[in-house]
């Protein structure tokens, strides 16, 4: 009866060695589907945003002409390293500053604009 009992702990013991190597196993593999899969994405990402340079900036005014216009100024003097865009859409002018490649970024630097500019908005590029 010993020995009986003794074997079948031996075999139990082995069972699930077996079972645990093989879950290992196919953990393993799943995780590389999964890193494959995300790297894909990745990549299409990627490739989408080097066709497609989509981006934000952040809206600082628009408005009237002159306004616009002083408010650039007085922005290129407080960031001169920050690129500034002027444009008009009829019937208002716009000023645009930065261009972020993510949402991060620009809410960084929301931010620190949003006690100044009161009125600052982050908008998408490309939409």
């Amino acid at each position: 009866m010993n020995k009986y009992f003794i074997m079948k702990k031996v075999f139990f013991t082995v069972l699930l060695t077996v079972i645990f190597s093989f879950s290992q196993r196919i953990a393993a593999q799943y995780q590389e589907k999964e890193n494959k899969l995300i790297e894909r994405f990745i990549n299409k990402k990627r490739e989408f945003n080097r066709k497609y340079g989509y981006g934000f900036r952040i809206q600082l005014f628009n408005g009237s002409e002159v306004t616009a216009k002083g408010i650039r100024a007085r922005f290129n003097s407080e960031y001169p390293d920050v690129k500034t865009y002027l444009s008009y859409r009829q019937p208002e002018w716009i000023i645009q500053i930065g261009h972020f490649k993510t949402r991060l970024e620009a809410d960084r630097m929301l931010l620190a604009l949003k006690e100044r500019y009161r009125s600052a908005i982050i908008v998408p590029l490309g939409v």
